[in-house]
């Protein structure tokens, strides 16, 4: 039986897939190197200088990125004035291609596995959307623990102003027209415990307007809601099980466990499985997400392929089904997907499909399209980790080039709004009410496979992300 990096046995230590507007993904590691496979642009001598830390990532790119074709022959560093942007550069050709867009980034290791560990993390514990103007800011999830909820703000809630006191708080579409790029971002704080804010909100019940201040606090996120994530829904006379994973972190393990064995001991073998927002992480809970919806599965049924580029290919991977305990036998699968849909969340849909068919159905609206995952490269000394894209995944069927979302790949799909007035997993929430009516085999309007997720999120509404997000933000989008 093998695992890939966080899949890793090969590399024994890891890889991963997630989020959107670039990707998190595991706490562990390909080794810590402070070197790599040769440099064009320069020596690498051991120091935290902003060359040295760029000279490191070419020879980790030079040796692992998926596209080299794609690379530069050459890019002199000096014009860069971050690593960040270092990197940018030497992936423009693949993110033009929409190989990569922005998945290969440089992240603190402390940070990193500090989220992939437990979840933590720092902030007002929210998630938040917008509209195409980005004048109305709403609540799409408040995370148990955190202090948006302990302040009564919760999914529908409106944030109509913000500010640093009650006095100077500046309504939403006067922070935008005055820094349409970063206003909102900068009026929310840094992300650091201790930062407190002042917001005006319009509760979702009622519409009563007040005004609160919440101060960002470390807190643990919950991968699965302990208030709606798992379910069992009954509705014209039949029992369904539901399912939200919040992300692909190994705290999700036995809460994932804990749903399906309760889905296994009531008899569920239809399921709506609801990663609207989740936008991937480890790849271990995504193997264990498709193993317990494989419990009719053999350990010779393939689960999927990895590959790495040519001069990689010893270390491609088979991966084989592993039946747990606490699997079921599923009859049907309604997978709930946004634009804010990602990586291992896509992965565990595709992974689906050679098996299940047009009884899995998407719900909602197309994914993001990250058909590949990054393996973690280390420069210890320096608290740099690269995560480079350098794995394509395909199932076993070896469909894997979903760069324009799945709703090209999946055989049956259903168009559905997130109804932002009512729960997750509630029946009468439209894509919840959209996956049990397909579960029901009744007819639908099929996602447009043209409409390809641009952003992170589809139609009017979109997560909010900023250009450099936090790990927690890349496989929770939308997380402040």
């Amino acid at each position: 039986m093998s695992r890939f990096g966080r899949w890793g046995a090969l590399l024994a230590l890891s890889a991963t897939l997630a989020g959107c507007g670039g990707d998190g993904g595991s706490n562990s590691t390909i080794g810590s190197n402070t070197g790599g496979g040769g440099t064009a642009t320069g020596t690498i001598d051991g120091t935290c200088s902003l060359r040295n830390r760029q000279n490191w990532v070419w020879a980790q790119m030079n040796e692992w990125y998926l596209f080299p074709d794609t690379l530069p022959a050459s890019l002199d560093p000096s014009g860069y004035t971050t690593v960040s942007d270092y990197i940018d550069a030497l992936t423009a050709t693949a993110r033009a291609q929409r190989k990569d867009r922005y998945f290969t980034y440089l992240t603190s290791i402390k940070e990193e596995d500090a989220y992939y560990s437990s979840g933590s993390s720092a902030g007002f514990g929210w998630r938040l959307t917008a509209d195409a103007s980005m004048s109305k800011l709403m609540i799409a999830e408040s995370m148990e623990g955190g202090p948006a909820l302990a302040a009564g703000i919760d999914r529908g809630t409106e944030i109509q102003g913000i500010g640093t006191t009650q006095s100077n708080i500046q309504s939403i579409a006067d922070i935008v027209r005055a820094d349409p790029n970063n206003g909102l971002y900068n009026a929310l704080g840094s992300d650091t415990a201790g930062t407190t804010r002042y917001f005006r909100v319009a509760d979702s019940s009622g519409g009563n307007v007040r005004t609160v201040a919440v101060t960002k606090a470390d807190f643990t996120l919950q991968p699965v809601s302990p208030r709606y994530g798992t379910q069992i829904i009954t509705d014209n006379g039949q029992r369904y099980g539901y399912i939200n994973l919040r992300t692909f972190i190994s705290t999700a393990d036995p809460q994932l466990r804990a749903a399906f064995a309760t889905f296994k001991q009531q008899g569920i073998t239809q399921v709506i499985v609801d990663l609207r927002y989740n936008g991937g992480g480890a790849i271990p809970i995504a193997d264990l997400f498709n193993n317990l919806l494989g419990g009719n599965r053999q350990t010779s049924d393939v689960m999927g392929y990895v590959a790495y580029r040519a001069s990689k290919a010893s270390n491609n991977q088979t991966t084989y089904f592993a039946p747990q305990p606490e699997s079921i036998v599923p009859t049907r699968l309604a997978f709930i997907g946004t634009g804010g849909t990602a990586s291992a969340s896509e992965l565990v849909l595709n992974r689906t499909l050679p098996y299940m068919g047009a009884n899995t159905g998407l719900i909602g609206a197309n994914t993001y399209g990250k058909p590949v995952g990054q393996i973690a490269r280390d420069n210890a000394q320096c608290d740099d980790r690269l995560r480079v894209i350098a794995i394509s995944l395909q199932n076993a069927n070896k469909q894997g080039d979903y760069y324009n979302g799945l709703a090209g790949v999946v055989p049956a799909s259903c168009t559905a709004s997130d109804d932002l007035t009512r729960s997750m997993g509630d029946p009468q929430e439209a894509s919840t009410r959209a996956a049990l009516n397909f579960l029901q085999g009744k007819s639908c309007t099929p996602i447009s496979a043209s409409a390809s997720a641009q952003a992170v999120g589809t139609g009017p509404r979109k997560l909010l992300q900023p250009d450099r997000p936090s790990v927690a933000q890349r496989d929770v989008p939308g997380l402040f």
